[in-house]
């Protein structure tokens, strides 16, 4: 391009190539890139099998449970940021062309008109920053800390996911079972009624008596219809664990609480996990880790990085090459990088305690789940062997003397009560173990 001014003319022709640090640059031939930056394919709808073991459950929510596979690509995520913290900043090249003359002075050298020949200034320049003071060390260390967080929360979120699928599969179970109770208790009050209609024709009982038994057996049969209902409702919940389509569907659980319950052991000195090493306490480890190295960076950042330069210049025909070295940085005269050091300080700071706090936590959580398997399996031993039969025994003697006439409405009711609420309990107590159990693996973060 031509400028036309009074006394020269000013021919310039300038050209920049630059390319920046990004996670790009060399992720496009790298294998391992790839695979972490494809995007995963959505799973197909489940269809729900006829019959479904808590172990089936646990396989199929690890697959497709959304928390869990959020919590996998943030792993994929800390696997993108390790490759761009191996990476080095690209170099920058420069090409610049300029002409500056006077009006009477040829563009052109006595012995020819060619483009090189020509008395163009021509200047080539290739720089390279350099990363000094630790820096890429220090980021490359962050970024793994990072990498091993997010796998540790990854099972972290595995292990809360296996303790929730059982809590719904054994709601489901508990529920169930109730429903089971409170309907055969109705059917047996109903037999009642019947017997009724016949004392009161021959004028043993009253119709108010009858009314009453009546009464009793449809309010068992609410209590069952309310139960049912909280067996689809926890079938809904392990719908969504399961990322499945709420439907209609109720496969057969084919691992009754009589099943679970042989599993429910306490756990020996030697069989015991490590509360330290549970997932959330790697994860809260891993991010003090982290927060060390970004400690260091923050240091590091005081230190100027240097700009190497090599280049090249052509100018006929009295300077026609000339080759230059040269290098450049930052005078760290107003900005030490005093804030982010404190910033960086103040986080290592945080996830210090906040590690302590998941320790203690996880150590909490045993302690607590400890107890209540303790309890739980306590309060089942006594209903299974002990309350359970003797309310039985109470109940049968009572209903056999009632329909004798031997006793009264009152003791009838009473009896079928008290015989309702000691096998509900027995239910609860032997779900309570089941899940007591298997909150005491998670904390102990004993793989299931």
């Amino acid at each position: 391009m031509y400028l036309a001014l009074p006394k020269f003319r000013v021919v310039t022709l300038a050209m920049a190539l630059s390319a920046s640090l990004t996670g790009g640059a060399s992720a496009a031939t790298s294998p391992e890139t790839s695979a972490t930056t494809s995007v995963r394919p959505t799973s197909p709808p489940l269809i729900w099998p006829d019959r479904l073991s808590l172990s089936q459950a646990n396989e199929l929510a690890a697959t497709r449970n959304w928390d869990l596979l959020a919590a996998r690509a943030d792993v994929d995520t800390a696997v993108a940021q390790q490759l761009i913290a191996r990476e080095f900043p690209n170099p920058t090249f420069g090409l610049a062309i300029s002409k500056i003359e006077a009006d009477s002075h040829p563009a052109h050298t006595l012995v020819g008109n060619g483009v090189f020949d020509r008395s163009y200034d021509t200047i080539a320049s290739f720089n390279q920053l350099l990363e000094v003071g630790g820096k890429r060390t220090a980021r490359k260390a962050s970024a793994a800390a990072g990498l091993a967080a997010a796998r540790a929360r990854w099972a972290d979120a595995r292990r809360q996911l296996n303790l929730a699928i059982t809590r719904s599969y054994v709601g489901i179970l508990l529920a169930e079972e109730s429903a089971t109770i409170l309907t055969d208790s109705a059917k047996a009050l109903r037999r009642e009624a019947e017997l009724a209609a016949t004392r009161l024709q021959a004028g043993d009982i009253s119709t108010a008596e009858r009314t009453q038994i009546e009464i009793s057996a449809s309010r068992l049969e609410l209590d069952a219809r309310t139960a049912t209902t909280t067996a689809a409702t926890a079938r809904y919940q392990l719908s969504v664990l399961l990322a499945a389509p709420v439907t209609s569907a109720r496969p057969l659980l084919t691992d009754p609480l009589t099943n679970l319950l042989e599993r429910v052991t306490t756990a020996s000195d030697s069989d015991r996990g490590t509360s330290s090493l549970r997932p959330d306490v790697v994860a809260a480890l891993a991010d003090v880790q982290r927060a060390g190295a970004e400690l260091k960076l923050a240091h590091a950042q005081r230190i100027p990085d240097p700009t190497v330069q090599a280049q090249y210049e052509h100018q006929p025909a009295d300077q026609p090459h000339t080759v230059g070295f040269g290098v450049s940085l930052p005078l760290p005269l107003w900005n030490r990088n005093r804030g982010g050091i404190a910033a960086a300080r103040s986080a290592q700071v945080g996830a210090e305690l906040n590690l302590h706090k998941i320790e203690a936590q996880a150590a909490a959580e045993v302690a607590v789940a400890e107890l209540e398997l303790r309890n739980a399996q306590v309060r089942r031993e006594e209903f299974a062997t002990r309350l359970v039969p003797q309310s039985a025994s109470v109940r049968q003697t009572i209903t056999f003397a009632y329909e004798k006439g031997g006793a009264s409405l009152l003791d009838l009711l009473t009896a079928q009560r008290n015989d309702n609420e000691l096998r509900l309990s027995a239910v609860q107590a032997a779900a309570d173990a089941v899940i007591a159990a298997a909150a005491l693996s998670a904390a102990r973060w004993v793989s299931p």
